[in-house]
């Protein structure tokens, strides 16, 4: 990896916090955040972060960033998929760099893992749910089952502990045993130990909000953003654009 790497990072927090699981990855890279503040996990709880993202973007880039990457699943596909296109556009084009959402690097990695037909775990009750189904499939994916933990409050998904997302990619992989991959959404959720042993338990390779998206970042500097020892994704063993 090259030295002084800066990625900024428009984060759902109120406070500017980088998620601790992208320093566990990367902790030789400068991560800059600027918090949006998501209120709850509700479209009315993402209406004024989302309209704080353009403007901390800029702010980035202002301060030399060299790539940004916008953290929050649900809070970059609530508005639909024809949305979230114009919010890249839009990034792009105001601040000139290198931009991503984790709603984007959710969908780029499962087409990197070779993914069509998903199942979804998610943290989300069942309207937020619907809205990451219609994108999903927008953007290409069979949805072959979902299943949400139906949290509410902006800081619940992070008191769910890694035994109790496992036993829900469980429940998902049983009620779609012919999938071929496994999405884990929401950026709140810890999931840094969770892929490898799920793709042991059931084969199919497992992309997460968080991981996807610090993968994601390093992408958008040029580099792998390869890791060992946290599942297919991060250890590049896709079958497409994972080199």
């Amino acid at each position: 990896m090259r030295d002084n790497i800066t990625i900024g990072l428009v984060v759902p927090f109120a406070e500017d916090r980088v998620p601790d699981e992208g320093l566990q990855m990367y902790p030789d890279v400068h991560f800059i955040p600027l918090g949006v503040g998501v209120k709850s996990l509700t479209p009315e709880g993402y209406d004024g972060a989302w309209n704080g993202i353009v403007p901390a973007a800029e702010q980035l880039a202002a301060r030399g960033v060299d790539a940004i990457m916008v953290i929050g699943t649900s809070l970059t596909f609530y508005r639909g998929y024809a949305a979230h296109q114009q919010l890249l556009d839009k990034l792009r084009a105001t601040t000139g760099l290198p931009v991503s959402t984790m709603s984007e690097a959710v969908v780029e990695g499962l087409r990197a893992m070779g993914a069509q037909r998903i199942g979804v775990c998610t943290a989300y009750a069942d309207e937020v749910n619907q809205r990451l189904s219609d994108f999903l499939t927008a953007s290409g994916f069979d949805v072959a089952a979902l299943e949400g933990f139906g949290l509410f409050g902006f800081g619940e998904p992070g008191r769910m502990g890694e035994a109790d997302i496992i036993a829900l990619s469980h429940k998902v992989c049983a009620r779609a045993p012919d999938a071929d991959g496994l999405l884990i959404s929401c950026g709140g959720l810890r999931t840094l130990g969770v892929a490898k042993p799920i793709e042991e338990q059931h084969g199919v390779p497992v992309v997460s909000s968080t991981q996807a998206a610090f993968w994601m970042a390093m992408r958008l500097v040029g580099e792998s953003g390869r890791i060992a020892g946290y599942g297919r994704l991060l250890e590049g063993q896709g079958i497409a654009a994972v080199h």
